[in-house]
């Protein structure tokens, strides 16, 4: 995977709400495709139907989605508030890491800013310090 790709956001919209998704932070839970199929399905291009549900129904399962690579965001509404900052250890995969989000690198540099992300636990990721699913088959037990 390219370096551009790495750091590129996609968009899907309707004139009610948009849906970023921002693939270097997606782990592949699949949270998305269980709970909207007919909106969110990996088998298709594009991958994300957004007119295929309400603007709730989206905005509830976007909501689903552990790592912060799904955001939603309402057209001409104002930016929501940030939660508080909470950790969390999923089962046997990533830290999970909700309000108010700024990872830095060793520089300072700023990797990521958001509401959610999911950071690797297991060693294994190919794209640390995010979790990239490797833990689903490198047997971590966490």
């Amino acid at each position: 995977m390219s370096a551009n790709r790495d750091k590129l956001t996609r968009e899907y919209a309707t004139d009610e709400i948009v849906v970023e998704w921002e693939p270097r932070l997606c782990y592949h839970s699949q949270n998305c495709v269980r709970s909207l199929p007919q909106v969110f399905d990996d088998s298709r291009r594009p991958w994300v139907k957004v007119d295929a549900a309400t603007a709730d129904e989206v905005e509830a399962a976007v909501a689903r989605c552990p790592s912060g690579a799904l955001r939603t965001r309402r057209v001409g509404s104002p930016a929501a508030s940030r939660k508080r900052l909470e950790l969390r250890a999923s089962e046997a995969g990533p830290l999970l890491v909700s309000g108010g989000v700024r990872i830095l690198d060793a520089e300072g540099a700023v990797l990521y800013e958001g509401d959610k992300a999911a950071l690797c636990r297991c060693g294994g990721s190919r794209n640390k310090p995010f979790c990239d699913g490797t833990h689903k088959t490198n047997g971590f037990r966490g």
